[in-house]
């Protein structure tokens, strides 16, 4: 069990994982910062001087902190745009895979019939013709 699980980590795709996600954790830390430092403040010089981080709804002994929650959607939003432009830059650097065409299943075996019966065919014809050469002479009076 231990040497399964050694030649599991030991996959490609799982390193690849872990690196994603190590590299992922270590962006989002990236982003978070810039959203915090440099967008709010930059929305905030447009809106008055308002600071998202300290918007908070009260309700009795309930602190809701709005601000927050909404420095965490632009940090998703950016994420996920810088996401996306990866994505499609990587899908434009790398080769297009070309899809097969799904064939219908009854398709596929007549097309295996037929070329399994195709052989026997061209063999039947020539043994037809070494036995009745005058069929295939050109020089015999019928084909004239």
């Amino acid at each position: 069990m231990l040497k399964e699980f050694k030649d599991f980590i030991a996959q490609g795709n799982v390193l690849d994982l872990a690196v994603g996600v190590i590299i992922g954790s270590a962006f989002t830390s990236i982003v978070n910062s810039l959203v915090e430092y440099l967008i709010n403040p930059l929305i905030g010089l447009f809106i008055g001087g308002i600071d998202f981080s300290d918007w908070t709804l009260k309700f009795g002994e309930a602190t809701f902190k709005v601000g927050s929650f909404v420095n965490s959607i632009i940090s998703f939003l950016i994420i996920a745009f810088i996401v996306f432009l990866i994505v499609k830059a990587v899908n434009k650097v790398m080769p297009a895979k070309e899809e097969e065409e799904e064939v219908d299943p009854q398709v596929q075996l007549l097309t295996d019939i037929r070329d399994a019966v195709a052989p026997e065919k061209a063999e039947v014809a020539e043994e037809d013709a070494l036995e009745d050469p005058e069929t295939t002479d050109p020089s015999s009076e019928e084909n004239k």
